[in-house]
């Protein structure tokens, strides 16, 4: 098998879709008030789910973390440690809410970084 990409449930869409477009870069066709939104990014397929929508169409009622979403990461690489401090400070500018910044001293280690969508 072959992973082709994966879905994410989201609470609020229009928000989604404005971050993964609007600070993060991806190409994406449908409206922010789209039930479903289908993005590839560098040959992966992320499919946004609205949860309500999800749950009508599975016959089924979810559980969902509240606050910060932790269920995943998402991996952008940059060519340096330079890079990396600009896309941060632009997601961050953007809207994003910093998690964790990058480390000032990086050493052979390439730093972890996680903006979010303010409100999820």
């Amino acid at each position: 098998m072959k992973l082709d990409g994966f879905g994410l449930f989201v609470e609020d869409m229009p928000t989604m879709v404005r971050f993964y477009r609007d600070v993060l870069g991806f190409d994406i066709t449908e409206g922010e008030d789209a039930v479903n939104v289908y993005l590839v990014k560098d040959g992966t397929l992320f499919m946004l789910y609205e949860r309500k929508n999800f749950e009508q169409m599975t016959s089924r009622k979810y559980e969902y973390l509240k606050g910060f979403n932790g269920h995943f990461e998402i991996a952008l690489s940059v060519d340096t440690f330079e890079d990396v401090d600009l896309a941060y400070a632009d997601a961050v500018a953007k809207g994003a809410c910093p998690v964790l910044e990058p480390p000032p001293s990086r050493g052979d280690s390439a730093p972890a970084t996680s903006p979010i969508p303010k409100a999820i």
